[in-house]
């Protein structure tokens, strides 16, 4: 079976490259395009491979009514409506173009989830690289139909979603003519914790549905992230901002900066810790070989001295024979003269 990959703006995803980090931008411009802006800036410095926007308007993704369906209880964002909540979070359709072209400038790809059709045509018109349908829309079926028939890559969250819910969305994704195709295991909690992650589940979803797999991590820190690269991850999405304490309505799950930076540098350093099944001696391990055990003459011995065990001893350098062969050394007959101190060598006995 082939390894599964996909190419987003030429850098190729897979289990063969390091970990593609996404710094999901998500309502942390916190009303301001400046902010935006910085944020990009930020992540490209970071070391990010791309950052990733929200592309909707209140009214696309639900409707204005405080009738109780529409009130959200409980969680971060306790008694206020969906469309209040979505309104103070989305990105103004007209900053779109200026944040694609910042991002361009830095040399980070930018793309976006777009929560319906007029979204997707927007980013078509920007020229987005991929798409990405976030967990809530994994069961809007015709919206990943429309995504897909763009023909660019599409990475589909997967929070909430059961595995047949997951097997209906990449049916549909396949079925309109999507070829490059990943999904990402998520919890959609805001935050999520760390033993609510499962990490083992991306193990069986690359077996289960043969596609590059990563994950979207809500918890705190970097941990839970990390860790899901040994578990296989080729894909990590963190939402990021400038400030956790910033006040908007992502900014207290959020990583800053320097917690970017870590997770570029630290996902790299385990996927190179994974390497491959090795047995054999390692490069950073050649000079110290010397300081093995090996076995060393301890008494002065003259030629045609039969050798004893109180002759020999098991110490460290490792330039004598390998204390494995103690037994066929003892009762052997000297060959030479032998100082102390000297390592055995095949020509010193017979």
């Amino acid at each position: 079976m082939s390894e599964a990959k996909i190419v987003i703006d030429g850098r190729e995803i897979s289990s063969s490259q390091t970990p593609y980090i996404i710094a999901e931008l998500s309502a942390n411009h916190n009303g301001k395009l400046e902010t935006a802006l910085k944020i990009i800036d930020e992540a490209a410095e970071a070391g990010a491979d791309a950052v990733k926007l929200q592309t909707y308007r209140p009214e696309t993704i639900t409707l204005d009514s405080d009738a109780d369906d529409f009130k959200i209880k409980g969680g971060l964002w306790d008694g206020r409506t969906l469309y209040e909540l979505y309104e103070e979070a989305h990105m103004p359709w007209e900053w779109h173009k200026p944040l694609f072209e910042r991002a361009r400038e830095r040399g980070i790809t930018i793309f976006s989830s777009p929560f319906d059709t007029t979204a997707v045509d927007l980013l078509e018109e920007l020229g987005a690289p991929a798409y990405k349908i976030a967990s809530f829309e994994a069961v809007d079926l015709p919206l990943i139909e429309y995504v897909a028939r763009t023909g660019k890559p599409m990475i589909i969250s997967t929070g909430m979603a059961d595995a047949e819910e997951i097997r209906e969305a990449i049916d549909a994704a396949r079925g309109a003519g999507c070829k490059q195709l990943a999904i990402l295991h998520c919890v959609s909690g805001y935050p999520a914790p760390a033993e609510d992650y499962n990490l083992r589940t991306i193990v069986d979803m690359q077996q289960r549905f043969g596609l590059v797999t990563g994950l979207s991590d809500h918890t705190l820190d970097n941990t839970t992230a990390i860790a899901s690269v040994v578990l296989g991850a080729s894909i990590i999405e963190k939402h990021f901002t400038l400030d956790r304490s910033g006040g908007g309505p992502d900014d207290s799950f959020s990583l800053e900066p320097e917690d970017l930076k870590a997770l570029c540098r630290d996902s790299k350093t385990a996927w190179r810790a994974l390497g491959e099944v090795n047995y054999g001696r390692k490069s950073s391990e050649q000079g110290n070989a010397l300081f093995r055990r090996s076995l060393y003459f301890v008494n002065d011995i003259k030629a045609g001295h039969v050798i004893s065990g109180e002759d020999v001893r098991s110490v460290r350098p490792g330039f004598g024979l390998a204390p494995k062969h103690l037994k066929a050394v003892v009762g052997k007959v000297a060959t030479h003269d032998i100082s102390r101190n000297s390592p055995v060598r095949e020509e010193d006995f017979r």
